[in-house]
């Protein structure tokens, strides 16, 4: 099946894609992400991340802790918001944003409590 016609393969291209791209905009090497991971993550591997980077594995259960070393969210990884800061999932084309919502980070009563996503400024 082509990646464009199933929804899955594209999110993990697009996974794999922000990866390396959120890498390279930190300056980061992979070594240097495996060393940020490592120490308080699952184990990490340049082998693992370079295959990650490439589409051929994406690992679940690594990624709340790329998320951390490479300072975005869950949710910018899986291509669901375009901005590496914000957790909630950018709205569909013409959609209104709530007030109180635009920057995706309000708490307020009418929103589930945020997950762990990543890191969270301000």
């Amino acid at each position: 099946m082509n990646p464009s016609t199933d929804p899955a393969a594209e999110r993990r291209w697009t996974c794999a894609r922000r990866l390396r791209e959120r890498r390279r905009q930190l300056g980061l090497t992979q070594a240097d992400v495996v060393s940020r991971v490592t120490p308080g993550g699952v184990p990490l591997t340049n082998r693992t991340l370079s295959a990650m980077e490439n589409g051929r594995r994406i690992d679940l259960g690594r990624l709340p802790d790329l998320a951390v070393a490479l300072d975005c969210t869950l949710t910018y990884l899986v291509g669901l918001t375009t901005d590496p800061a914000r957790w909630q999932p950018d709205p569909p084309c013409g959609a209104a944003v709530p007030a109180g919502d635009r920057d995706g980070r309000d708490g307020g009563p009418d929103h589930a409590p945020p997950l762990i996503l990543g890191p969270r400024s301000g």
